[in-house]
């Protein structure tokens, strides 16, 4: 349903993006990521490292490295897909917030809120 593919939204020195390999309905669930939860006081050790500008807020009082496709959804604050913590299961939960075509780019608002448009925090002052 999903597969990594060479993005031209991302600049990073991969390029990576998460693609739909056939259609997919809105409400479709997409992908459940794994979660490496950790406390905030100790993300000061994350902020040292790349990692930081891909950890998700887990939580009040945690931070969490996804594992899976999770960490390699690209952003746009029209996103086509929306996602839920699933603390039971302990994964993020990716599904399509609208429909999707084959070959679409699958993207999540890094806000967090699909309709949250605020500057992202790395590209404020």
């Amino acid at each position: 349903m999903i597969e990594i593919k060479t993005s031209s939204l991302s600049d990073g020195e991969f390029n990576r993006g998460v693609f739909a390999t056939r259609d997919i309905q809105k409400g479709e669930l997409l992908h459940e990521a794994p979660v490496i939860a950790y406390p905030n006081d100790q993300h000061q050790h994350i902020e040292k490292t790349l990692l930081a500008d891909y950890a998700f807020e887990y939580g009040k009082n945690h931070s969490a490295i996804l594992l899976g496709y999770g960490m390699l959804f690209n952003h746009s604050y029209e996103p086509n897909t929306d996602y839920e913590i699933n603390f039971s299961n302990h994964t993020f939960d990716f599904y399509a917030f609208t429909n999707i075509k084959k070959g679409e780019e699958l993207l999540i608002n890094y806000n967090g809120d699909v309709d949250d448009n605020d500057p992202l925090w790395f590209n404020q002052d």
